[in-house]
């Protein structure tokens, strides 16, 4: 069986970096930064989350993910507050990673309905509320370890009913989207795509845009894109990313980019390095 997210994690992976791990009480508001997606594990108390006029109670240990920025206030007992782990989550890309963007602008579960997670969790509690040397990047690993788990829990539970991630949990659909993932050089055909999936040419399109939304030829520009935009933050030369990512000039990458992003390679590289200034 193809590796989902072998290809999508090591591409664009996941980072976090805790900033809270003990007892929030009262209110608590979190201003987003427009950078940062966030994670938040729930040990116990009560919790009342609202964001955009919304509110979600939470009255069991549970996971709360916020995987793009997005302010938000916790409501929990000025007293007695709620055990609580949260995260900066840095999603390599921003904006543009793949992963983030696919997700809902908020993931709630408990923590007990995650395949495999209980012994992950049970060690990310105990170090987070012991005073152990090396706890915090203990920490980080594991939550990063939960959030593969937490990805895998979507997929297959069909938390998300259209999209990559939807793709990806398609029976026949996943494996010409790891073709693409794995090898976006290839020169890839319709034809192609629909046999590494098994399908006829005609039952591979139509289903390919029913479930993920766009065509397979969109995709796939848009997937290498997002591999350029990588690079380009890298410095690497544009003429090298364009073969890489199966271009064959600087002028085909740069009028694909300009469809993908609305601005041209250097445009787009320009204004990221004025942002990292």
């Amino acid at each position: 069986m193809v590796d989902r997210l072998a290809s999508l994690m090591t591409h664009f992976p996941v980072g976090a970096q805790v900033f809270n791990t003990g007892p929030l009480c009262g209110l608590n508001t979190l201003e987003s930064d427009g950078a940062h997606g966030q994670l938040h594990l729930v040990r116990s108390g009560a919790v009342e989350v609202r964001y955009e006029r919304k509110s979600i109670q939470i009255e069991r240990p549970s996971l709360l993910l916020f995987p793009r920025p997005l302010t938000h206030r916790f409501v929990t007992d000025p007293q007695r507050g709620a055990d609580m782990v949260c995260a900066n989550l840095s999603f390599e890309g921003g904006a543009g990673n793949p992963i983030a963007s696919a997700l809902p602008d908020v993931v709630c579960l408990p923590l007990d309905s995650i395949a495999g997670a209980e012994p992950v969790l049970s060690l990310l509690f105990e170090e987070a509320f012991a005073q152990r040397c090396g706890r915090v990047p203990l920490i980080e690993r594991l939550l990063e370890v939960v959030m593969i788990q937490l990805l895998r829990q979507v997929m297959e539970s069909g938390e998300v009913q259209s999209g990559m991630l939807s793709g990806l949990a398609h029976p026949r659909l996943r494996h010409a989207l790891v073709a693409m993932h794995e090898r976006p050089a290839q020169d890839w055909t319709l034809h192609d795509l629909a046999q590494v999936a098994g399908m006829s040419r005609s039952m591979f399109a139509t289903t390919f845009h029913s479930v993920i939304g766009i065509t397979p030829g969109q995709y796939l520009q848009s997937w290498r894109v997002r591999l350029a935009q990588k690079a380009l933050r890298r410095g690497r030369p544009l003429k090298v990313i364009a073969s890489e990512v199966g271009y064959g000039s600087e002028a085909a990458l740069s009028r694909a980019f300009k469809v993908q992003s609305g601005q041209s390679p250097r445009q787009w590289r320009a204004v990221f390095q004025a942002a990292e200034a």
